[in-house]
């Protein structure tokens, strides 16, 4: 094999995870996590701390071995190999560049460990410079970067090497919110014109939403969904993945009667105060424990007392934010609530807020399974 060839590993069609499963002192970490990623697809591993998705991508990456199941690169199992048998570029979440050496240096660094070409060494650096916009800064030392140049290089430092895969772990999260914003397009323009597959881990929603083909939440773990931003956003499978998607009204209340069955079917429920109209998202029956699910840009403040869903609460926080604002009310009850509307209220406000039956997920809640914490004001003045 040539070492141009030793380079540039295969390409593949899908790379399968089957069964992986990693444990550390008898804990499970990752648990039963089986996932087909597509050539050029863009997968984002969602979830909280501790959730499992930076363990899939060490995993993945060949930094941790398995406890359970195999990775396999179409048809050639890949988890028995050390990592850099794998061809695969990471970018970590702390750049991990190194402080002596330039951009330039940076960036050829690994095609030289490769034994590339001194040709092909210096013709890959320079078009890994200008692909991440780094030309006038290419004779730099990081300590002279800010933190977005920083992982500009660290990013093009992994692309350079052409891998068949790139991981990226959380490599935006010690940036500004400015920072973030331009990175994200970034590398959302590296994916798309380099034809990259993509592996990236992040507990932002937002992020993942707006860069991934598909997203996997984890929790615990254990995934639980898989699919399209579309899909996660509309259509949480749980109130888990709803409540980290972004639905942070959540509302421990009971069927009180059911039109029609099975999903999508138009659920009465109540509790706290509150009599509302929702989507059930699985089978419920009358006198069920659910959680009633919907987002803050779902609550609508009107001006009519009458009608379905209305619920009467007093303004409390107003934060703004440019055309919306945001808003925790409180019920009559005791529970918060918070919405977003473009209308200038003030704490003290009394308003009327409603919600469309399909825009309230009702979700099932099983035998013995702990429902949300409810935000109710414990102080008292």
């Amino acid at each position: 094999m040539s070492s141009a060839e030793a380079a540039s590993p295969g390409r593949f069609t899908e790379l399968r995870l089957d069964g992986v499963g990693r444990r550390f002192a008898g804990k499970d970490a990752l648990v039963d996590l089986d996932l087909t990623i597509r050539a050029g697809e863009f997968i984002a591993l969602l979830g909280p701390s501790g959730c499992g998705k930076s363990t899939a991508l060490n995993c993945l990456a060949g930094l941790l071995p398995l406890t359970t199941g195999s990775i396999w690169q179409d048809e050639r199992r890949i988890d028995t190999l050390p990592a850099e048998k794998r061809g695969f570029g990471m970018v970590f979440q702390s750049y991990a560049l190194f402080p002596h050496m330039s951009v330039r240096r940076n960036i050829a660094f690994g095609l030289q460990m490769r034994r590339l070409p001194r040709a092909e060494v210096r013709r890959r650096t320079e078009e890994g410079v200008r692909l991440v916009q780094l030309e006038e800064h290419a004779d730099k030392l990081p300590g002279q970067l800010s933190g977005g140049q920083q992982q500009r290089v660290a990013i093009a430092r992994a692309v350079v090497l052409e891998p068949s895969l790139v991981l990226m772990d959380e490599p935006l999260s010690n940036l500004d919110a400015k920072l973030r914003l331009e990175m994200r397009t970034e590398i959302r323009r590296l994916h798309q014109s380099l034809g990259l597959t993509t592996v990236y881990v992040t507990h932002d929603q937002e992020e993942a939403l707006s860069l991934a083909d598909r997203l996997v939440v984890l929790r615990h773990g254990r995934v639980q969904q898989v699919g399209t931003p579309e899909e996660l956003h509309a259509r949480p499978v749980n109130w888990h993945v709803a409540d980290f998607m972004g639905f942070r009204n959540l509302l421990e209340l009971e069927v009180a009667h059911v039109s029609g069955g099975g999903v999508d079917a138009e659920a009465a429920v109540r509790g706290e105060g509150l009599t509302l109209l929702g989507t059930a998202t699985g089978p419920v029956s009358a006198g069920d424990r659910v959680v009633a699910a919907v987002r803050p840009e779902d609550v609508v403040v009107v001006d009519e007392a009458g009608g379905d869903n209305r619920i009467a609460a007093t303004v409390e926080v107003v934060e703004y934010q440019g055309r919306e604002l945001a808003v925790e009310v409180r019920t009559a009850a005791g529970r918060a609530l918070h919405l977003r509307t473009e209308r200038r209220l003030a704490p003290g406000d009394e308003v009327t807020l409603t919600v469309e039956r399909e825009r309230l997920l009702v979700y099932p809640l099983a035998p013995g399974e702990q429902a949300p914490a409810p935000l109710v004001d414990a102080v008292t003045t």
